[in-house]
């Protein structure tokens, strides 16, 4: 794992692995999408509605799994102190607040015909509500660290520190009353019929790599500002180094 953290390797890594990420992803989606639409037949009691399981679902479980992914680059940094890791946090940062933004859209979406309201302020959709705020706070705490030039242990410091929500939003319909229906998806049993299930695994698997796409294509591009600014304060350093003439 650790030769995947030097830049070269993982620049020549990610140059094909981005494209194809993002290639089989949208294979992946249109196909589930198209799945779901058009062949899966409505449920008894959500009737149509039940269609937007196919982009809320796998939306939540990445707005949860890129914070996941987040923390545990952070840990990476504040252990090993290669910067690649704080880079690869960064680079989940924003698609990671987008799906949680777009998970809580398509809940409320789904909520106005199913619960009678946009919103309620149950454990759930608080605890993602407050997700979202996190990533929001990583960004700009990451960027200020970038712009003023100093460590990146405070943005991973907060990054792990905001991995205790996770397990709050995973255990909130156990743990509370809440007008979310409890777990549907559980270690060796689902409630989901199989004409729906298969759909929902294929559209997560199609998000889940346009997400390592879109990471892997910010990661490329930080790398690439990086080095730029490195060398223009090595330019001008040797430019302040020069003698001057007369």
């Amino acid at each position: 794992m650790h030769g995947f953290a030097n830049p070269t390797r993982f620049l020549t890594l990610a140059r094909w692995l981005t494209p194809l990420c993002f290639g089989l992803g949208l294979l992946l989606v249109a196909g589930a999408l198209a799945s779901g639409l058009f062949v899966v037949s409505p449920d008894q009691l959500m009737g149509e509605t039940v269609r937007i399981l196919f982009l809320h679902v796998p939306f939540a479980w990445l707005g949860m799994g890129g914070w996941s992914a987040l923390a545990v680059s952070s840990l990476a940094f504040l252990v090993w102190r290669h910067p690649l890791a704080a880079l690869a946090a960064r680079g989940i940062a924003v698609p990671g607040a987008v799906f949680t933004a777009l998970s809580l859209i398509t809940g409320s979406i789904w909520g106005r015909p199913t619960w009678g309201t946009w919103w309620v302020w149950d454990g759930r959709l608080t605890s993602m509500l407050v997700l979202f705020f996190l990533y929001c706070a990583y960004i700009a705490l990451a960027q200020a660290a970038a712009r003023e030039g100093v460590s990146a242990r405070i943005p991973a410091i907060f990054g792990l520190l905001g991995a205790i929500n996770i397990p709050i939003i995973n255990r909130s319909v156990v743990w509370w009353n809440s007008l979310h229906q409890p777990p549907s998806i559980t270690m060796g049993q689902s409630a989901i019929a199989a004409e729906f299930l298969v759909p929902l695994f294929v559209s997560t698997a199609g998000f889940s790599l346009l997400f390592g796409g879109i990471v892997l294509a910010r990661m490329r591009a930080l790398i690439a500002e990086t080095q730029a600014e490195a060398r223009l304060r090595r330019k001008a350093q040797d430019f302040d180094t020069e003698p001057e003439t007369a």
